[in-house]
Order: C-alpha cells, then sequence, then structure tokens
C-alpha cells in the first residue's frame, strides 16, 4: 500500500490518542500508527524534497496539528498530545474519517484555516483540487499553513514570558523594526507601573520623537476602557504616539476608539500581528528551511560566446 496521507492519519492517531485518556507522546503514537498500516522501513525512510525529515514523520506531524487546532487534541507540552472531551465526542459518533472537510464544522478550525489564507492575496477557493492551481499558488498556500501554525506557537511562548520578559521582547521587536538607537538604548529603557507606560522607544537614531509602548500578555480581549486608559497617561507626559501590544484581541469597540483619536495616536497590535511582525523580523524564530526555485538565465543563453 502507498504511504497515507496526513487526513488518512487523522482517525486511527485521535482513536489512539483516547485508548487511556492520558498524555502521549507524538514519537510513541507515530509508531502505533506504523505497525497498524503496516508501514515498510523503505516507506518509513522516503524523506521529503529538502532530505530534511521524512515524509511519515511530516504527515504524523499535520495530522497532529489539525486534530489540535480543532480542538480534538490538546498540547500540554512539546512533542506531546492529549485527546479532549470534543475529541472524545467526536469518536462517540463514530465517524468513517475525519478530512479537512469534517473539521470545517469547528470554529478554531475555519479561522485557524482563514488566518492561514490572509497573507495569500493569491489564495483560491477551499475546495480547489491541486490541479486547479499553479505551482507557485500551491507553495503560497503551504507558506500560509506553515506561517499560520508557527503564528500560534509563537503566541503561546510568549504568552509564557515574565511580564518584565514580555516587555522586553516588545522592545526588541521595535529595535529590528528600526525604532531607536542601539540595542543597548532599548534594553535600558526605563518601565512603568503596570496599567500605565510599560516603556519608550525613539522614533527615529536620533530621539526625534518618542513613542510610548504598554505590553500586556492576556488572554481576555482588552476593552475600550484599557485603551483610554493609555490614552491618558500618554496625555499625562505630554505624548501623542503611542503602541498598544496583547498577546490576546481586540474588542470592536477598543479598534473604533483607537481609530477615532485625534490628538494623539495609537496603533493596537494583536497576538496575531504581533506573531507576524517577529517572523518578519526575524525576532525569536530561525531559518529552518529555504527554498529555491530557479529559471532560465536568459543572458546567459544570449552570451553566444560560450
Amino acid at each position: 500500500m502507498e504511504l497515507p496521507t496526513y487526513d488518512q492519519f487523522m482517525l486511527p492517531l485521535l482513536k489512539l490518542a483516547a485508548e487511556d485518556g492520558q498524555i502521549h507522546a507524538i514519537a510513541t503514537l507515530r509508531e502505533k500508527l506504523i505497525q497498524q498500516f503496516s508501514l515498510t522501513s523503505e516507506q518509513r525512510a522516503v524523506k521529503l524534497p529538502s532530505g530534511q525529515q521524512s515524509v511519515l514523520d511530516n504527515r504524523v506531524g499535520w495530522a497532529s496539528t489539525y486534530l489540535r487546532k480543532a480542538g480534538l487534541l490538546s498540547r500540554p507540552k512539546r512533542g506531546y498530545v492529549q485527546i479532549t472531551q470534543r475529541g472524545r465526542d467526536i469518536l462517540a459518533e463514530n465517524p468513517a474519517a475525519i478530512n479537512n472537510l469534517y473539521l470545517q464544522r469547528f470554529d478554531e478550525f475555519r479561522e485557524f484555516k482563514k488566518r492561514s489564507t490572509v497573507e495569500d492575496p493569491l489564495s483560491t477557493a477551499p475546495n480547489d483540487t491541486p490541479t486547479s492551481t499553479t505551482p507557485e499558488e500551491t507553495i503560497s498556500k503551504a507558506v500560509g499553513i506553515l506561517n499560520a501554525e508557527l503564528r500560534d506557537e509563537l503566541i503561546d511562548k510568549v504568552k509564557q514570558l515574565t511580564p518584565e520578559h514580555f516587555e522586553g521582547l516588545v522592545l526588541k521587536l521595535l529595535h529590528a523594526m528600526g525604532y531607536g538607537g542601539s540595542l543597548k538604548d532599548v534594553e535600558g529603557v526605563p518601565r512603568g507601573p503596570d496599567g500605565g507606560i510599560d516603556g519608550t522607544i525613539k522614533e527615529d537614531k536620533l530621539g526625534l520623537d518618542v513613542i510610548y509602548i504598554q505590553a500586556k500578555r492576556w488572554e481576555s480581549s482588552v476593552g475600550r476602557e484599557k485603551i483610554q486608559a493609555f490614552q491618558g497617561a500618554l496625555a499625562g507626559v505630554g505624548a501623542r504616539k503611542g503602541v498598544f501590544i496583547t498577546t490576546s484581541t481586540y474588542t470592536q469597540q477598543a479598534i473604533t476608539y483607537a481609530t477615532q483619536l485625534r490628538d494623539s495616536k495609537i496603533i493596537l497590535i494583536d497576538g496575531q500581528k504581533l506573531a507576524q511582525l517577529m517572523i518578519e523580523h526575524d525576532v525569536g524564530v530561525s531559518i529552518k528551511e529555504t527554498l529555491h526555485i530557479k529559471r532560465i538565465d536568459e543572458d546567459f543563453f544570449s552570451n553566444v560566446d560560450f
């Protein structure tokens, strides 16, 4: 038999995770899947084109990821999963299979898929088949999905930081984006009391203006009253520019209030935007793999002397 696709691994993986309801190592579940599908050593040895990971590991990994995004599995720690009550409820329905279409019934999964296509202007309809898109579009979609998962992982990591370390991360990110002078100057920025101003950074290397920052690791949405309080803190120091950064989201009232300000300007950055900026400016991430797409060098072939 051919190596199962990642969605063909979903239901068996969920069933294995439900055997005792305990936390399972992905590596252990993968070995059980190998036995269940009677996969050969040759099938296990097949690598992705990059040569850095086996196709089997990649597919089981994405099966686990999609089940987590749908809320059927949780990840108590890296490399481990545990079935959720929703996962048990789904198994009680005895589905014939679980795939992307099946998972679309869950809001969390639809939101994840939506996030994975936001940065992809070429993204086509969800039911498009691989043959209906160009190779470049397929690559673009894949990058979108990978970055969506990376953003979620970054947010989880950032939420584990102490308030002081989170504020330091924000300042380093702003420095990486071109604000402030030297990194030493940025790291030495004084922080104010909670509820007011958590830090400041120069808008440029000359320090012609200063940006005031509030950075909060929150789970719940930030409401209008918090933005009003931050605006009051800015007014108290005679400032006009501020950035409010959170690991969660903003209510619509908070967004509307910030956009309608006249005497001051407050930029709102939510968790997803924060993670995307970290990816774009290489803060807290590293390059796993580089893909080179090559084309004909017309200049080379226009040289008739070779």
